[in-house]
């Protein structure tokens, strides 16, 4: 991973290079073609489930009112649509270490 402790699409990439043995540049397609599909999913209102690593799960959320907290003025905050990750009980063991 890189300084900033992200993990971006082309070490992604590499680590498919790496474990599968692809070539390089089919590595980073492969990447691109699963995000895409998941993206994809997302866009269409579809929630998506990864098997042993979590869900990602769509939420309508209606218009309410919420408050400036500079000015203490009450606005209006429009319905808009969010999207939360959960992770499978598998990954909350492996970030916590519980084998």
């Amino acid at each position: 991973m890189t300084e900033s402790n992200t993990l971006t699409r082309a070490e992604l990439g590499d680590q498919v290079h790496e474990e599968v043995g692809l070539s390089r540049s089919e590595s980073v397609q492969l990447v691109e073609t699963v995000l895409g599909a998941v993206g994809d999913a997302l866009v269409r209102g579809e929630n998506v489930k990864i098997s042993s690593f979590g869900s990602f799960v769509l939420r309508d959320k209606n218009r309410r009112m919420g408050r400036n907290p500079k000015t203490g003025e009450e606005v209006p905050i429009e319905p808009r649509r969010v999207m939360t990750f959960r992770p499978s009980q598998i990954m909350r063991d492996r970030i916590n270490d519980k084998n």
